[in-house]
């Protein structure tokens, strides 16, 4: 009896090894992935190929609302009916706070050696892209996508005038008002008229990634990490009073563009490629956001000036986007969904998730560079849409910057070279940290009104509006510290100091 219930048992167990080899492990995921993105998570051939690799499959709660998405965040907190996995999360610091502190997303950090060798492996080589995603009592709830050449505001030089003047890259703030006269006076785009546009610029936002030319790089806050690792507000120097004074002058001499405080840029926008190019200086992360693109190979990114024999430029976004993954309690096993999520901090998954499958969406030429198979009109309306999953909301997956600059199109990759150029002077001003509910009540209170102020009397000061007096100067100073600057620079430091 006793060898039957044995044989009986052994089968049993073969029976189940052979159901668990044969079946995949199902988990339900949720997420946000906006119309206009075209991605139908059902028929994706993303995960199609993941399950394939991993062997693990998921049932989609796909929001394609922004409010809905939101909605759906809120409430979660009510323990109710959660996912095993939250995707394309989009999750707020402040979001992941909360939910992490009410128990429904879980501590991911005692995972990640055994579970996540690879993101694992890219946080410890990297220990402040750790520091970006870790909460203030140590835990990690939310994993980030990593990308070492994330967009910023560049600024773009029309090359072609330069050397149609005879006139060498600029290198001081010095030396591009000089550069600017030429552009306004000498007809570089050689048509007879005077149209020349000297410098293309939107509100103050642009004008500020000049200041880097007076040694300032201040984030939208106005505020930066100094070489002595102390927090200082940009417009409380009277070297940015230095920089103010610099903008005025060229504003004056006409260098400026007329409607950059007053127009948007899709009104000056230049689409046809037939059209006479006026403009000198453009911004943006790359030219085509000013120029149609027959004009791209005219323009060269400007490296930062230097000031006092430095150069330095502001980072925009940072390496580092956070709350793109999550888990929630509700998962039996965390460590199998970050087994899953760990492919895409890897090469091969990289490409999975933004180029598709070797062989099929691309190709390898025998220098190692990467092209798509089929015309860029056909990846555009159907390749990335229904075979990759990166566009659209921010994907957890590591985006090398060999990745990017393997791409086999030489304007392409062109570009990407000229943004790693800047790149190496680039630092993020304020490093991403996690604010308690009360800096953020604080911040929320102060800062809409406190920027709004600044900016405008920032114009003022541009234009003349306001003369950059003794008085004025003091008056300004006084005005943002009567508005609660003093507060939010304490909210600040108080967080930086415990990143630390």
């Amino acid at each position: 009896m006793r060898r039957v219930l044995s044989v009986v048992l052994i089968l049993i167990l073969v029976s189940c090894q052979v159901y668990a080899l044969g079946e995949n492990r199902l988990y339900s995921m949720a997420g946000y992935e906006a119309d206009t993105a075209g991605h139908v998570w059902d028929d994706n051939l993303f995960f199609r190929r993941m399950t394939e690799k991993t062997g693990v499959e998921f049932t989609f709660h796909q929001e394609t609302s922004s409010e809905e998405w939101t909605r759906y965040k809120q409430n979660l907190l009510k323990g109710e009916d959660l996912p095993d996995v939250l995707f394309k999360a989009e999750l707020t610091p402040q979001e992941t706070e909360s939910l992490y502190a009410a128990g429904i997303l879980i501590d991911l950090k005692p995972y990640l050696e055994t579970s996540a060798p690879n993101l694992y492996a890219l946080l410890k080589s990297n220990p402040e892209w750790e520091k970006d995603i870790t909460l203030n009592d140590g835990a990690i709830a939310a994993l980030p996508q990593i990308n070492p050449l994330t967009s910023n505001n560049l600024i773009w030089i029309n090359a072609t005038w330069l050397h149609r003047l005879n006139l060498d890259m600029p290198a001081t703030a010095e030396e591009l008002t000089e550069v600017l006269r030429a552009f306004r006076d000498q007809d570089p785009n050689r048509n007879g008229q005077k149209d020349e546009v000297p410098l293309v610029f939107t509100g103050m936002f642009d004008l500020r990634f000049l200041a880097h030319a007076f040694g300032f790089i201040g984030n939208d806050f106005y505020v930066e990490v100094n070489d002595d690792g102390q927090l200082i507000m940009d417009l409380q120097q009277d070297g940015y009073r230095d920089f103010l004074a610099w903008l005025h002058d060229m504003h004056t001499e006409k260098l400026l563009d007329s409607g950059g405080l007053t127009s948007l840029d899709s009104t000056r926008q230049i689409t046809d490629s037939k059209a006479t190019i006026n403009y000198g200086i453009v911004f943006g992360p790359t030219c085509m956001s000013m120029v149609p693109s027959s004009a791209v190979s005219d323009y060269d990114v400007l490296l930062p000036l230097q000031y006092n024999g430095k150069q330095v430029y502001r980072e925009l976004l940072g390496d580092i986007i956070r709350g793109t993954f999550a888990i929630t309690r509700a998962c039996e096993n965390p460590g199998d969904l970050l087994k899953w999520v760990d492919e895409l901090y890897a090469e091969e998954g990289c490409f999975l998730a933004t180029t598709g499958k070797l062989g099929e969406e691309y190709e390898l030429t025998s220098d190692g560079l990467w092209y798509w198979v089929d015309d860029l009109e056909t990846v555009q309306s159907s390749v990335l849409k229904d075979a990759t999953i990166a566009e659209g909301s921010a994907t957890p997956l590591y985006m090398a910057a060999e990745y990017q600059m393997n791409f086999d199109d030489d304007s392409t990759r062109r570009t990407i070279e000229q943004v790693s150029a800047v790149k190496k002077f680039a630092r993020l001003p304020y490093p991403l940290v996690s604010l308690t509910e009360e800096e953020r009540k604080v911040i929320g209170e102060v800062w809409p009104r406190l920027g709004e102020w600044c900016e405008i009397r920032l114009a003022w000061f541009v234009t003349g509006e306001k003369e950059l007096t003794d008085e004025n100067w003091a008056d300004f100073q006084k005005g943002m510290n009567d508005l609660g600057l003093d507060r939010v620079m304490t909210v600040l430091r108080q967080a930086m100091e415990r990143r630390k």
